[in-house]
């Protein structure tokens, strides 16, 4: 695509970052399921210190980056696409990328990532802390977007172009706002499946 040629080439797409972000979190996880099954329980105290320490790498990841940003990009996506295609994703694209792709992209993101929240448990971090780790992050890009606009004299997504100065400001808060909300329902996600999954294997230990 011409547009990954010029300032920033394709970091300055949020949906790329998304991708790096899903590709290092799955192959963390990877990395953990092997490590578990070759670390035998009391075979190596540092074997097992080290898993501990990627665990935690692991879950921080997925409540701070990998669930609020997935789930972001997918829902500001689709929402901005079904409203006018042409503020977010041009018809245009369709030239260099074709349907299935896209859908690879900003798609396929939300059930993969619902499926890991659903089959392993993830310590969340305190709120404080999680909430301040992704409004960093939404700043901190919103903040690389200006750049490139500064550099180049042209805004990443089309939206950003068709709109005044103060609009565009409240556009950028209001996205800030809603990637927070998403970490907070993962969150409460997360404590719900497997709140459930406890209660469920108590009462059958009783049962027993």
């Amino acid at each position: 695509m011409p547009a990954h040629q010029t300032y920033g080439g394709s970091w300055k797409f949020l949906t790329f970052i998304d991708l790096v972000i899903q590709a290092v979190f799955f192959a963390l996880c990877v990395l953990i399921d092997i490590s578990s099954l070759l670390t035998r329980a009391g075979e190596s105290r540092e074997q097992e210190r080290q898993l501990r320490k990627l665990i935690s790498l692991r879950d921080w990841i997925m409540a701070v980056l990998a669930f609020p940003v997935g789930v972001f990009v997918v829902f500001t996506f689709w929402s901005l696409y079904l409203y006018d295609r042409e503020l977010v994703y041009p018809k245009l694209l369709d030239n260099f990328i074709p349907q299935w792709l896209n859908h690879g992209m900003h798609t396929t993101v939300l059930p993969f990532i619902i499926i890991e929240m659903r089959t392993t448990h993830h310590k969340y971090p305190s709120r404080p802390w999680g909430l301040a780790a992704v409004f960093t992050f939404g700043v901190g890009y919103i903040l690389w977007t200006c750049w490139v606009h500064n550099v180049t004299g042209v805004w990443v997504y089309p939206v950003l172009e068709k709109i005044g100065p103060m609009a565009r400001l409240a556009f950028f808060s209001g996205l800030c706002s809603l990637i927070g909300v998403f970490y907070v329902f993962g969150e409460i996600l997360n404590s719900y499946i497997w709140d459930q999954h406890t209660s469920r294997s108590t009462a059958k230990v009783k049962g027993e």
